[in-house]
């Protein structure tokens, strides 16, 4: 997501039995019935988890395939960004997220700039330790995002991405349930120049973790192109040199139309695809939802067994956040439908249960 970029940064980020416990934070950059309010759920059991019901995942041919090498589609949300929202994933949140939304992934959210990694290492990279450990205790999928934004060349950041998910993949190497995303959204630069950040990163990686799929955002935001003139074309006649990895695929269904859907589809037939982030918004998650066209994207995805992920699990005050203000300063409620804005509604119901639309 292209956010605006005047924050504050949280103050304090404390560990009391939660990921991040809540914090005070500002409005972050954007980059969304019948109330019912549940009591808090509580983690699933392991043998009722995505991952225990389908292992380590592996990218084959054009899927995303399970241990049994099924195609499979993952369905979850992603973290805002943690300098800035640290407070809504917590204990209960992550419960509801498991148990009441039934999502089968959480994508942990690190910006780089922007008051995130690069202003302190060793705190950002204790933040995504903390989230993966919790996501793990509730089997469910977890991408590692490599928010990169601004500037768009990856190159940028190489040095730091190589530290950061060499310490990440080290660790985590015996997990069966990660996703490396190395790469939000590049911008402004040539394919060529996002595969040659690739083709260097991913060695690094695969020295200390061989086995998790790794997703390449691609160019112009992770559009395939298509935001700066291009198409899928590009990635299709010149792929990463490398396996085990997927190409990102980014949309806000208020603002990318027919050209994108039909780019998204064309590319899925050629390339493994993963849409490590969407909104039923414009571009910049706000505005009015636009959930008819936002269901034909899911359409499709369902169609092609092409795993998704929401934009974005916090309260911030622009539509596409899906909790209402405050529910994150006051620690919930988290479950059923009364703490959630529209899309997040929306939301909730496609994950709980996908094939019901």
């Amino acid at each position: 997501m292209r956010p605006a970029r005047s924050v504050l940064l949280v103050a304090a980020l404390l560990l009391l039995g939660l990921v991040l416990t809540p914090a005070t934070a500002q409005s972050a950059p954007t980059t969304s019935r019948t109330p019912t309010t549940p009591s808090a759920p509580t983690a699933p059991t392991a043998a009722a988890s995505p991952v225990a019901s389908n292992g380590q995942l592996k990218v084959c041919g054009t899927k995303l395939c399970n241990q049994q090498g099924k195609a499979f589609q993952l369905r979850g949300m992603s973290t805002h960004g943690l300098q800035w929202y640290s407070q809504c994933v917590t204990s209960g949140s992550l419960n509801a997220l498991a148990t009441d939304w039934k999502a089968d992934v959480l994508r942990v959210s690190m910006y780089i700039q922007e008051d995130g990694y690069e202003t302190d290492p060793r705190r950002f990279t204790d933040l995504v330790h903390a989230a993966i450990e919790q996501a793990t205790a509730r089997g469910m999928y977890v991408i590692v995002d490599w928010h990169m934004l601004d500037p768009g060349d990856p190159h940028h950041n190489l040095a730091r991405a190589k530290t950061f998910f060499s310490e990440i993949a080290q660790r985590h190497r015996d997990k069966n349930n990660l996703l490396y995303e190395i790469a939000n959204e590049p911008s402004g630069v040539s394919w060529s120049r996002i595969k040659s950040y690739a083709e260097q990163l991913i060695p690094v990686i695969r020295a200390k973790d061989p086995d998790t799929p790794i997703l390449v955002g691609t160019r112009a935001w992770s559009s395939l192109g298509v935001s700066e003139g291009a198409n899928e074309s590009e990635v299709v006649a010149n792929p990463v040199n490398a396996a085990n990895i997927m190409y990102t695929f980014h949309f806000y269904a208020y603002s990318h139309r027919d050209e994108y859907l039909q780019t998204l589809s064309r590319a899925a037939d050629r390339i493994p695809v993963f849409v490590t982030e969407f909104g039923t918004q414009n571009y910049a998650g706000e505005g009015a939802n636009d959930f008819a066209m936002a269901q034909r994207y899911l359409d499709l995805l369902a169609a092609k067994k092409i795993s998704w992920v929401n934009w974005n699990f916090s309260d911030d005050h622009r539509s596409g956040a899906v909790f209402k203000q405050g529910t994150c300063a006051g620690n919930g409620p988290w479950a059923g439908t009364s703490p959630l804005k529209p899309a997040g509604v929306w939301i909730r119901d496609r994950v709980r249960t996908p094939d019901d639309f």
